[in-house]
């Protein structure tokens, strides 16, 4: 009897896509350039001088080369690191003014049928699962409404069942009279249903690849549809086509044990989804890992990235993609997210709930990460205030 090989998605990236320029990308050549001896301290001043003189204020994706990013990245480069804060001060108030603009995860489910090692949703997980019925996630809403949000993030695990394309519609139909702009972090889906998400009031998809390591990916994704690299990857593109107003993209820091290799992956694919889709903006988050129920290790050996590393990753990343939108989550801590918003960051979460319910009343639910930043969205305004900057609590409204 004939095997039959089941696949119930596509392999490879299609030609003509974002997904598909950054597999045309050495990332290997582009690492070891960090590491090397042509990395020195004269070259990095070469650089910022350039961004001095205007380099930086070119088209979309700025006018640094990838290898320019690759010495923004290296130790000559941290030990100018107050040199390149400045530089990104100067060019995130050009581009963006000084302003912050603020959204909410609106958790719809912690179901789950995948297996991921660092997720406190995995399938494996013996924790209290929850889901959302339509009328709560209008509850969940209006109580977020009510703290002045106008931008939501609907999050879920994986369970294309239970969290399925008629029900995803569903809630952002019942969303839609409450928020102007409604984006999803979800499962990865075909055109056709980002379409119907479109169609149902929703404007904005971000895909967090996870890592683009390949060997890492593969290493931390033992079940499900999520082992498949080359389709979660085409996900922005296939959004793109669909009509979605804003594309988010970033790689979970810690997954792998380089985060340099990381960071110039998402450099690379957020340049790429720049370059083939001018109409949509583009957003890049960093996340490091956080403490997660079932979650032993989180971090790969060698893959900690600490607070100074990570000030270098974002100043480099504004440098280098002066248009893109930074975001910054709860996952940071309260006095590193306030340095932050000086040095290139321009979207932040807050008062965040990383469980399904937890807005409008107490839910038992097992939040996906534990969050450092437990400061009310009220109190955050009122600190970015005292810095000099306005909360954007809306930027777009739906016709």
């Amino acid at each position: 009897m004939e095997k039959l090989t089941l696949e119930s998605r596509p392999t490879g990236v299609p030609e003509g896509t974002a997904g598909a320029d950054l597999l045309a990308v050495d990332l290997d050549r582009l690492r070891a350039l960090a590491d090397s001896a042509w990395a020195t301290p004269e070259r990095v001043q070469h650089v910022l001088g350039r961004l001095g003189s205007g380099g930086g204020r070119g088209g979309r994706g700025g006018r640094l080369a990838l290898d320019d990013f690759a010495v923004l990245l290296s130790d000559a480069a941290g030990s100018r690191l107050e040199d390149m804060a400045a530089a990104a001060n100067r060019l995130t108030v050009q581009r963006f003014g000084r302003t912050i603009h603020l959204f909410a995860p609106l958790y719809l489910s912690n179901e789950c049928v995948s297996t991921c090692t660092y997720c406190g949703f995995s399938a494996e997980h013996q924790i209290a699962r929850r889901t959302l019925s339509v009328d709560e996630v209008v509850a969940e809403g209006r109580a977020l409404a009510e703290r002045g949000f106008r931008h939501v993030l609907l999050v879920s695990g994986e369970h294309a069942r239970i969290v399925s394309k008629d029900y995803l519609v569903a809630c952002v139909e019942a969303l839609a009279p409450l928020f102007p702009s409604i984006s999803v972090e979800v499962q990865v889906w075909d055109t056709d249903t980002y379409r119907r998400l479109v169609a149902a009031g929703c404007d904005g998809l971000v895909v967090y690849q996870e890592t683009y390591a390949r060997s890492a990916y593969e290493a931390v994704h033992l079940k499900g549809k999520k082992r498949n690299y080359d389709w979660r990857l085409g996900a922005p593109d296939r959004g793109a086509e669909a009509g979605m107003r804003r594309l988010g993209v970033g790689a979970l820091l810690g997954l792998h044990d380089d985060w340099r290799f990381e960071a110039l992956a998402v450099a690379a694919h957020a340049g790429a989804l720049m370059r083939r889709h001018w109409r949509s903006e583009v957003t890049v988050s960093l996340p490091r890992m956080r403490p997660a129920a079932g979650v032993s290790v989180p971090v790969a050996p060698g893959g900690d990235v600490d607070d100074r590393s990570f000030v270098q990753l974002v100043c480099a990343m504004r440098l280098f993609l002066p248009d893109v939108g930074l975001v910054l989550s709860t996952r940071e801590a309260p006095e590193l997210r306030d340095a932050l918003v000086r040095l290139g960051v321009t979207h932040m979460s807050a008062g965040s709930h990383t469980e399904p319910g937890g807005y409008a009343a107490p839910s038992d639910a097992e939040p996906q990460f534990s969050i450092a930043d437990t400061r009310s969205p009220a109190e955050l305004a009122a600190v970015l205030r005292a810095a000099g900057y306005d909360p954007v609590w809306k930027d777009w409204q739906r016709t």
